[in-house]
């Protein structure tokens, strides 16, 4: 008897523990929207891992939501990113980069590690796979 309220005492403490882990990769996933260097993808993928397992109200939040949500459920699937979405991530990505190089780092050796880690996700965003869906109807994608 004793056995089984251990199980279920233990079972929510790994609740909570996803949970508090998807909530602060969440958080660090939103931090590097705005912080070029720091990529955004790998926490929310880590942010709804951890939803998955700890709360599904919190994962079916996070793949529901209309900025990410698609992203996070085509990249489990394994259809990739849309060319649209590399683009728009690669720009924003080196315009962030370009911007903290040249005004607000100062020091050549961090310049060079910035521009190395900029160069590193740039390439792992190129070789994902892109999801080549439609994004015009009616004919236009024979433009």
């Amino acid at each position: 008897m004793m056995k089984h309220a251990d199980n279920k005492k233990s079972f929510s403490i790994k609740k909570i523990l996803f949970l508090a882990g998807g909530t602060v990769f969440l958080g660090i996933g939103f931090i590097g929207i705005i912080l070029p260097v720091l990529p955004t993808t790998p926490f929310l993928l880590l942010s709804a891992f951890c939803f998955i397992r700890g709360s599904q109200r919190m994962y079916v939040w996070l793949i529901s939501n209309k900025i990410f949500g698609s992203f996070i459920k085509n990249y489990y699937a394994g259809k990739g990113i849309t060319v649209l979405a590399k683009i728009t991530t690669i720009l924003l990505l080196w315009g962030g980069i370009a911007f903290s190089v040249i005004f607000m780092i100062h020091s050549v050796i961090i310049q060079i590690i910035v521009i190395g880690i900029a160069a590193g996700v740039t390439t792992h965003i190129l070789f994902i796979k892109t999801n080549r869906q439609k994004v015009f109807s009616h004919g236009a994608e024979s433009l």
